[in-house]
């Protein structure tokens, strides 16, 4: 990872709703986006614009199962972002 798409990273994350969107599905692994609405209080249409700026920062990725979208937190992005701010 290199600066610039870390601090494309970091700023996906620097708002409240999309950090605990993220947190969320970190904890559960994988969610639809209407559980992940009721789950954190968010309406379907803000949830939306914020999984879509997730989405674009690589932090989750989504895969369709019948006619939900799961959601899940990309591990692989966070283990990247989390070395190169260590990395020294």
């Amino acid at each position: 990872m290199n600066t610039a798409a870390a601090a494309s990273t970091l700023s996906a994350l620097a708002h409240q709703a999309r950090l605990d969107i993220f947190r969320t599905l970190l904890h559960h692994g994988e969610l639809p986006a209407g559980k992940l609405a009721i789950e954190l209080g968010i309406p379907s249409s803000t949830l939306s614009f914020h999984l879509k700026d997730l989405r674009i920062a690589g932090l989750i990725v989504s895969r369709r199962q019948g006619r939900h979208l799961l959601y899940r937190a990309d591990q692989e992005r966070l283990a990247g972002l989390m070395a190169f701010l260590t990395a020294f």
